[in-house]
């Protein structure tokens, strides 16, 4: 199991105490969430849906890949990669 930085948006930094930045672990994108949510309890119904998916309008990278892109919630979080979680902005 590997220790990763999670990048916290402004939106979610209730659940984190005001933290940009914390550590998270685990072998996939679905562990590093869980773990997620284990110590911030309900960030991960804002980054989820109910079907258990990321949600439309957040995006989510693991380095510089967009898991969308990748293997989704299997997407592998190597030791010291850095996941972002990205609101959609919506407007233009």
């Amino acid at each position: 199991m590997s220790t990763v930085s999670v990048r916290i948006p402004t939106i979610l930094r209730t659940y984190t105490g005001g933290e940009s930045e914390v550590k998270a672990a685990g072998a996939t994108l679905r562990d590093v969430i869980a773990d997620l949510d284990a110590n911030h309890p309900g960030i991960a119904a804002r980054i989820l849906d109910d079907a258990g998916k990321v949600r439309r309008f957040v995006n989510v990278y693991v380095g510089d890949e967009d898991v969308r892109f990748a293997d989704g919630l299997d997407t592998a979080t190597p030791e010291g990669v850095q996941v972002s979680v990205i609101p959609a902005v919506a407007g233009g």
